[in-house]
C-alpha cells in the first residue's frame, strides 16, 4: 500500500536524532521519497561551517580550501536582520532576485524572509558585485546568519 504525504511522526523521529546526537545534519531515503532534517550550528554565523560528523573529511587540503574565504565571508556578508525562512525569489518559478556575478545597487532586493507570516525584503546595504549566495531557496536561516557576499 503506498503511502501519500510525509510521515510527520518520521520528521519529529529525526529532529529528535539530531538533538541526542548532536548532528547538524540527517537524511533518510526510502524508495523514491528522500527526507532530510538539518539545523545550523550557533556558531556557525561567526565561523564558516565545518563538516564535523564525518570523520575523513577534515584534512588539510579541505582547511586550506575554506579557510580564505572565511575573511571575505564575515567581512563582507550581508547578514540576516532576523530568525525566518528566506526565499531567492518573488514567488515559486519566479526567476532570482539576484544570482552570483551580477551587480547590485545599494537598496537593491537580494532575498525576502518570511517570519511569523510576513514577507520581509532584504536590501543590498551597499552596491557591488554579488560573489556568493549562502543560503538556498527555502532554507531556515537564524539572525546574523551570513546570507550574501557582496564586493
Amino acid at each position: 500500500m503506498k503511502k501519500t504525504g510525509v510521515d510527520q511522526q518520521l520528521i519529529r523521529d529525526l529532529a529528535d536524532i539530531l538533538d541526542e546526537t548532536r548532528l547538524t545534519e540527517i537524511e533518510v531515503e526510502e524508495g523514491d521519497l528522500r527526507i532530510r532534517v538539518s539545523r545550523q550550528s550557533p556558531v556557525m554565523h561567526a565561523t564558516m561551517q565545518a563538516p564535523a560528523p564525518a570523520a575523513p573529511q577534515p584534512v588539510a587540503p579541505a582547511e586550506k580550501e575554506t579557510a580564505p574565504a572565511a575573511p571575505d565571508v564575515s567581512k563582507n556578508a550581508v547578514p540576516s536582520p532576523m530568525v525566518g525562512t528566506a526565499y531567492r525569489a518573488p514567488a515559486p518559478g519566479s526567476a532570482p532576485f539576484v544570482e552570483v556575478g551580477q551587480t547590485v545597487e545599494q537598496g537593491q532586493t537580494l532575498l525576502i524572509i518570511e517570519a511569523m507570516k510576513t514577507m520581509n525584503q532584504i536590501p543590498s546595504p551597499r552596491a557591488g558585485k554579488v560573489t556568493a549566495i549562502l543560503v538556498e531557496d527555502g532554507q531556515p536561516v537564524e539572525f546574523g546568519e551570513p546570507l550574501v557576499v557582496i564586493e
